[in-house]
């Protein structure tokens, strides 16, 4: 049996306790696997959904008022990157060059649909996320975008409870 190599892997952040718990997971992979040169990605992900970029393809906001509300999205979702940041270089694997990515997007469409788009676009061998995020219902055995993930992304998922 083959086992793969996850060597660049995708890890969706919303702020909520079970994302983080899945970025550990993701760190941790992305620390053992590695590609051949030792080398690993981990990509951090936080979705922002918003009418405005729709309200842009009408011409009804401007193209400044966009991009002013993605870095506002990024600064306040920061506090989160960092919290990341320190735990993919708290410990030095000398074996392995962890190389961590974070990136704010914009979807006027779906949560899920932008994810997936954004793993095949960056060509993500794995995506790590939590089983239910800030919206979540406790009886829900699984969220919503985490099944939308599970059910239509092209590369493996791994879901952390």
């Amino acid at each position: 049996m083959v086992v793969p190599k996850f060597s660049k892997i995708l890890v969706p952040l919303d702020g909520s306790e079970l994302s983080i718990k899945a970025a550990e997971y993701a760190i941790s992979i992305a620390k053992k696997q590695g590609d051949d040169s030792g080398t690993s990605s981990l990509i951090a992900l936080h979705v922002v959904y918003s009418s405005t970029g729709y309200a842009y393809s009408l011409r009804l906001v401007s193209p400044s008022s966009i991009q002013n509300l993605l870095e506002k999205c990024k600064q306040e979702f920061q506090p989160w990157f960092d919290i990341i940041k320190e735990k993919a270089y708290n410990k030095n694997d000398e074996k392995i060059s962890l190389q961590l990515k974070t990136d704010v997007i914009l979807t006027t469409t779906s949560i899920v649909g932008a994810i997936i788009d954004y793993a095949e676009r960056e060509k993500v061998d794995l995506i790590v996320i939590g089983t239910r995020g800030m919206s979540g219902f406790k009886r829900m055995l699984l969220g919503s975008v985490a099944s939308g993930v599970v059910t239509y992304a092209s590369c493996p998922v791994m879901v952390v409870k």
